[in-house]
């Protein structure tokens, strides 16, 4: 008897633990596309500086609007989880998504920078509701002792998309705004380079809506340690403000967002400059892949360090590097400040996934409210870009970058102390 129930024990686990891995293969797509679409705001913002004649402050509201929906919509987003469960959150955060890159159209139809910024909200929306229901989806498709190393073996895949999205960009978006220049006048010319972001968008949008299909379709499994029963209610849940290492996780999402966009953000203008590369639009904007690529094999590398070493720790001096590294890019100029810039990317990889996770550690039925303070953090990724774009402004474009050496303070540390629960 007790070798039929060991056997059937052993079975069960396996069923589970193939379950879990067939869920992990199917979120990676989800990672992929939120990546893709995130790293695409970097070709927007020359883009749409050039056509609409903005200044850097103006141009960063792309990466204003699109983030502050992760203020706005992540804390409905954690309750339509907590009520409709992870997979439903998945669904309705795709086609909100798919919603949002169809509104691109009229936007360039009608050539109005406002009607872009509001396109991207809605994007940015679905995709909040994305990241709100996949992260702790994913953190607990495991044990928790493993999960910094899961999540950001899948955000290796968000940053595949971050990597594939500025060759993307570049050919459909800048490429298409250099055609037949001396044949247009400048009215036609700036209607030209507004639609070429119609066809990209539409794309997506149809993208989109396929992988919300597919999941409606999958049986994915109900992780009982995050999913709610139906007879709990909100007074059975703690609050998840009352753990220190969440509210100081917040913090560490919210500068972290805000750096890593800052700087991927101004890339394609700081390569322009003659005293780093010289870069015309459509080239330095192939140069972000390697801002990006760096983060994507960063996220494998990683995954398999914090199977070994200590999660904050690899965090800590993570942050330190990048801080070496914005230092060198501000104060030399030419390939060292080029490369070092671009080299910031390979240490910002673990660092979304390890802080989301570090924050998430023992939070049980309050994980989803959890995670959607974590991802109304990511409002960073709106405000600290337009804080970096008005000093690029009055100060310079390269010294502006001294900004995010102050969130990488704050992010070694809470690798070192801030993560510890308490």
């Amino acid at each position: 008897m007790t070798n039929i129930t060991a056997t059937s024990q052993i079975i069960d686990n396996t069923r589970s633990t193939n379950n879990n891995t067939f869920a992990l293969l199917s979120l990676t797509s989800l990672f992929f596309m939120w990546g893709f679409i995130t790293a695409l705001n970097d070709i927007l913002i020359p883009h749409l500086k050039g056509v609409f004649s903005l200044n850097y402050t103006q141009a960063m509201l792309v990466q204003f609007c699109f983030f502050s929906a992760y203020f706005l919509v992540s804390i409905p987003a954690g309750k339509l989880v907590h009520q409709l469960g992870y997979k439903n959150g998945i669904i309705i955060g795709l086609i909100t998504a798919s919603v949002g890159c169809m509104l691109f159209y009229p936007a360039a139809e009608i050539q109005n920078y406002n009607v872009f910024l509001g396109a991207l909200f809605v994007l940015a929306a679905g995709v909040t509701i994305l990241q709100v229901s996949a992260n702790p989806y994913v953190a607990a498709l495991g044990e928790p002792e493993t999960a910094p190393s899961r999540l950001t073996l899948t955000q290796a895949f968000n940053s595949l998309g971050t990597t594939a999205a500025p060759f993307f960009g570049a050919m459909l978006i800048l490429g298409a705004g250099t055609v037949a220049l001396e044949s247009m006048t400048v009215e036609q010319l700036k209607a030209h380079e507004a639609e070429s972001v119609q066809l990209p968008y539409l794309l997506l949008a149809g993208v989109l809506l396929l992988l919300a299909a597919i999941f409606a379709k999958l049986k994915l499994p109900t992780i009982a340690s995050i999913e709610n029963t139906p007879k709990e209610t909100q007074k059975d849940v703690i609050p998840a403000w009352s753990y220190s290492h969440l509210t100081l996780g917040a913090i560490g999402i919210f500068v972290y967002v805000g750096a890593e966009v800052s700087i991927g953000s101004l890339l394609i203008n700081f390569l322009g400059e003659e005293n780093i590369a010289g870069l015309e639009e459509a080239e330095a904007a192939k140069y972000i892949a390697y801002y990006f690529g760096g983060a994507m094999i960063g996220r494998f590398i990683g995954s398999a360090i914090m199977q070994k070493f200590n999660a904050g720790s690899v965090l800590a001096y993570s942050a330190i590097a990048a801080i070496v590294l914005i230092a060198l890019a501000v104060i030399s100029d030419g390939q060292l400040a080029m490369w070092s810039i671009l080299a910031v990317g390979l240490f910002n990889s673990i660092m979304f996934p390890t802080i989301f996770s570090l924050a998430l550690v023992g939070l049980g039925k309050s994980t989803s409210q959890g995670s959607s303070i974590l991802c109304l953090a990511i409002v960073g990724g709106a405000i600290l870009p337009l804080i970096q774009g008005s000093l690029a402004d009055s100060i310079g474009i390269q010294l502006s970058f001294i900004m995010p050496i102050f969130c990488y303070l704050f992010i070694t540390f809470y690798g070192l102390k801030g993560s510890v629960p308490k």
